[in-house]
């Protein structure tokens, strides 16, 4: 066994696992004098004394390699130690990303995957006094390790050439993988992939200015420093200047604080401390002809770009400069439009991150799983949140874990307050103010609605909005909603609560809002109230002159965060509401009606949901500014008032008024409504006769047992569900639908468990089939039919069709094939067991995604595997991948489909297949798959899902050698 005393052994040690008998010792010491004569040391275990399992020294051993070798012989399985020393190199490659190569030594591949020939004999003979779990997963390793594509002995001529190429291979990997000092960063070699492909390191012609963006705290700078780790010696000069946040800030006039950076970069990267310049030129007169790779980290200020990086001419050919900063603006002011943005990591990702930080190890211990979700929902997927919260909670104890929980719920901590504040307080005072009405009031908001609300004001909404866009401190989806981080709102709360008492705009604060609603104590200065009435702990009646003296409230959002059936919270039936509100939301309004005295001629939003409510209002109010209303699950509502006014209203939502039995006339005039939701009216029988509006485009009818018959409604519609009970009387009219491109459709069986207690299954029709004119609706593009017991089959369906899920369906048996100009790609078949054989044929064959009951892969796929990973092979392009999950219990929630690329050990990054509905029994998901470029070498997939109560039994692939549809 070689070993070295140097501290930075481990960065150069290659573990090498095989038979010893097997092997020759000319192949061995070819092997180690190759690897001394690039610096690498080789260890392997013939110095350890070998016992029932292996020993600690042999685990640290592995553990602190970069790369392992296992070679793999014939008599390899024969040895328990070896299977065992597979495993632990297996579980490594999992948590720290080891690299794994392989070389066959004159066993086929095949038989180390399949465990066939002389090698599975092997194996049996040493699993004979094992137990089933150790014969598993020795199966599985070895599975798992023949997919890894490696050497083949057997394809060589000459022994001492194999080992020449397998020592330069290794040489190769060990300069191009991360630095220890990052490996724990989880998804780092993913971020590294996607900046290197922006650097175009191959391209020597010119430099090239690179920027990396995002919010505080999503990790840049450990982004740029494993960059620079990994990549500084391919350049003649490199340097991280480190911080340059609040640089400008220094005193100096313009010239002098260029003058002064220029001098830091210059000392940083020639090494020389008592550098002194005297001109702007210095940097291009000094790097001009330099290859030099350069971070500008945390930049803030565009004086600092034009100090630092000017022009790209400054650099010698091949020079690449990486600046990290939060304004997206910077970039774009200094022609920088090569940009990484950083997202934040997925809800995997992100539990491995706290885990790491928690408990030094991928996943949370047994009992602290429910907590770990906690944290992870705070802290919002933020890798800075979660790796502080982690160190904070790392060795405490279960008990200690929700006192310190509940704390953090309720302020930062200082370290992630000390980060994120700084943009908020570099704010405009105006971009300060509206940044406040976003984490209060407006977060996941639309634009459009968000504006309006603010109509009237002295805001800048469009610029203000730019401006937090453009600092990384909103994010404006590509549907239009304002999104604001978690902790960011935090940084919000605690901005608010370091204001005076006297000139807060905002009120969050229980004790402070009670005093101002039971003893009239408010300011005009308020404009807005964000109330958590789960907080009190004694009742408060709210004065009737409560809001004389805020008549300047603009915004009230009374809400619970917890759950909790007392009603704390009462009010007098003669208070006076604000004249100038525009957003009125009251979770759990105590009273039976709104006051008499309610005039809502500003508000723009009316959400009450969960109320006490039995009426709105008496007559007709001036809703002219309304463009939202908010009603769900007011189970006491009997009657909705004249709206006849509300001619801006753009979405209602009446799910669960369960007492409600009318639609009124004047639903007519709402022609601007493009959004109705009725779901589970139970009561509901009439609707007006005519209900063509041109606008509406979402009518959810879900579970209204009592229509049977489909409103008179607009052409235009794009988006409709409804019970089965409403098919009975569909006509070929529907044919006039001609937009219609969502129907959903719901039989008596439920599906949603979670709404068990308002389903009532039986309430539907039953119905045996599907009316012969639904294909046309040649618009359709999304078909989605659940819980319909009594359909067999299902009739010819609109060629325009791209989706069709049907879900627990137990009597469906046959589906009429798609023509060949059909759009169809998806076809769902959830819990249907009755699925005949002509049918499974055109749902595996017709669709580019498909989804069935199944426990085998189809013939089709010729490449499979037992377990959940196989390798694609080279040259290939395109092909369909082959799935077959089995649920642990009966039925499991939705899930994520999960598959990691490895290509020669490294992993190339995890992505979403798709997600899949709850199952029964097992199923099989085949999808399409396209590789960027043809491989030169085999890539190992291996996939997983997000649930615990899901394994994958078998996979396999179906290549193409042209473009498949």
């Amino acid at each position: 066994m070689a070993s070295s005393s140097s501290p930075r052994t481990w960065r150069y040690r290659v573990f090498t696992s095989f038979h010893g008998p097997d092997v020759r010792k000319t192949f061995l010491s070819h092997l180690r004098k190759q690897f001394i004569c690039n610096g690498i040391t080789m260890f392997d275990d013939q110095g350890i004394e070998r016992g029932q399992t292996i020993s600690p020294e042999l685990t640290r051993g592995i553990r602190e390699s970069r790369i392992s070798i296992v070679v793999l012989s014939k008599n390899y399985a024969s040895s328990s130690w070896c299977l065992d020393e597979l495993l632990e190199i297996l579980k490594c490659k999992e948590d720290i990303g080891q690299i794994v190569m392989t070389v066959f030594y004159g066993v086929d591949p095949s038989d180390v995957r399949k465990q066939t020939g002389e090698f599975g004999i092997r194996l049996s003979e040493t699993c004979d006094s094992k137990t089933e779990e150790e014969r598993r997963r020795w199966s599985q390793a070895l599975n798992d390790v023949g997919n890894i594509a490696g050497e083949h002995f057997l394809n060589w001529d000459k022994e001492s050439k194999m080992v020449e190429k397998i020592a330069r291979d290794v040489s190769n990997k060990l300069n191009t993988t991360i630095s220890k000092d990052f490996e724990d960063m989880v998804g780092i070699e993913a971020h590294l992939q996607k900046m290197q492909s922006l650097l175009h390191l191959d391209n020597e012609d010119g430099a090239i200015i690179v920027g990396i963006c995002g919010p505080s705290g999503i990790g840049k700078t450990t982004i740029a420093r494993a960059l620079h780790s990994r990549l500084s010696s391919s350049f003649q000069l490199t340097c991280f200047m480190e911080n340059l946040k609040g640089s400008s800030n220094s005193g100096l006039d313009e010239y002098g604080l260029k003058l002064c950076l220029q001098q830091q970069l210059l000392s940083k990267i020639l090494n020389q401390n008592d550098l002194r310049i005297f001109h702007l030129g210095a940097i291009p007169e000094r790097l001009c002809d330099q290859k030099v790779l350069i971070i500008l980290d945390d930049v803030d200020d565009l004086q600092q770009l034009e100090a630092l990086a000017n022009e790209t001419s400054w650099f010698g050919p091949g020079s690449r400069i990486i600046v990290t900063t939060e304004d997206q603006e910077l970039l774009e002011q200094h022609d920088i439009n090569n940009t990484y943005h950083v997202d934040f990591p997925t809800t995997k990702e992100a539990r491995k991150i706290f885990c790491r930080s928690a408990f030094r190890q991928s996943s949370a211990p047994y009992g602290f799983e429910k907590l770990v979700e906690r944290v992870i929902k705070l802290c919002s997927n933020l890798p800075l949140g979660l790796r502080v919260m982690g160190s904070s909670l790392r060795r405490k104890k279960e008990d200690d874990w929700e006192s310190i929980l509940h704390r953090l719920e309720n302020s930062l901590d200082r370290k992630i307050e000390g980060v994120l504040r700084v943009g908020y307080d570099n704010l405009h005072k105006s971009d300060q103010f509206l940044f406040l009405l976003i984490a209060f009031f407006f977060n996941n908001q639309d634009n459009d609605h968000v504006k309006a609300m603010l109509g009237g004001s002295n805001l800048d909404v469009r610029y203000g909005l730019k401006t937090l866009t453009y600092k990384s401190l909103i994010q404006i989806s590509i549907k239009g909603e304002i999104m604001m981080h978690k902790l960011l709102q935090q940084v919000g709360k605690e901005a608010v609560q370091r204001q005076d008492n006297g000139k807060r705009q905002i009120l969050i604060d229980t004790d402070e809002i009670c005093d101002v609603l039971e003893n009239d104590s408010g300011s005009r200065n308020v404009m807005g109230i964000s109330f958590d009435i789960s907080t009190l702990l004694n009742d408060v009646y709210i004065s009737a002159e409560a809001f004389k003296r805020i008549r300047n409230l603009r915004f009230l959002s009374i809400y619970k965060t917890r759950f909790d059936t007392n009603v704390r919270l009462h009010l007098s039936e003669d208070m006076v509401f604000p004249p100038q509100l525009r957003l009125l939301h009251w979770e759990v309004y105590p009273g039976k009606c709104l006051p008499h005295t309610f005039r809502p001629e500003y508000l723009v939003e009316l959400n009450l949901r969960d109320n006490q409510l039995e009426k709105l209002w008496e007559g007709i109010q001036p809703l002219t500014n309304l463009k939202k209303m908010e009603l769900l699950r007011s189970c006491h509502l009997k009657e909705l008032p004249d709206l006849s006014d509300a001619t801006n209203l753009e979405v209602l939502n009446l799910a669960r008024c369960e007492s409600l039995v009318e639609i009124p006339p004047s639903f007519g005039n709402l022609h601007k409504l493009e959004k109705l939701i009725m779901d589970f009216c139970r009561k509901l029988k009439v609707v007006p006769t005519h209900f063509n509006l041109a606008s509406l485009e979402s009518l959810g009818m879900m579970g209204c047992w009592q229509l049977k018959k489909i409103p008179d409604i607009s052409t235009n519609i794009t988006t409709l569900s409804m019970t089965d009970t409403m098919l009975e009387d569909l006509t070929e009219s529907i044919r006039l639908w001609s937009g219609l491109q969502v129907l959903d459709i719901y039989g008596s069986v439920n599906i949603y468990h979670a709404t068990a207690e308002i389903y009532l299954e039986g309430r539907g029709a039953d119905i045996e089939k599907i009316p012969y004119c639904i294909k046309d609706l040649d618009g359709l593009k999304e078909l989605h039919i659940y819980g319909c017991p009594k359909i067999a089959s299902l009739p010819e369906l609109p060629s325009s069709l791209k989706r069709l899920i049907v879900d627990t369906c137990e009597s469906l048996e046959t589906l009429v094939p798609f023509p060949f100009e059909s759009a169809i790609e998806d076809l769902y078949f959830s819990n249907c067991f009755k699925l005949g054989q002509e049918a499974r044929r055109v749902i595996t064959k017709q669709s580019r995604d498909a989804w069935l009951p199944g426990r085998n892969v189809p013939a089709e796929f010729h490449h499979r595997a037992v377990g959940n990973s196989l390798t694609i092979p080279s040259d290939t392009y395109e092909c369909r991948i082959c799935v077959v999950i089995s649920p642990k219990q009966k039925m499991v929630e939705y899930f994520d489909l999960l598959c990691r690329q490895r290509k020669n050990g490294i992993s190339t990054g995890q992505k979403r297949l798709q997600l899949l509905p709850k199952v029964q029994a097992e199923h099989l998901f085949i999808g399409h798959f396209t590789l960027s470029d043809k491989l030169d070498s085999g890539v190992l997939l291996e996939f997983s899902t997000s649930s615990k109560d899901i394994a994958i039994i078998e996979c396999g692939i179906q290549i193409f050698h042209g473009h498949y549809r």
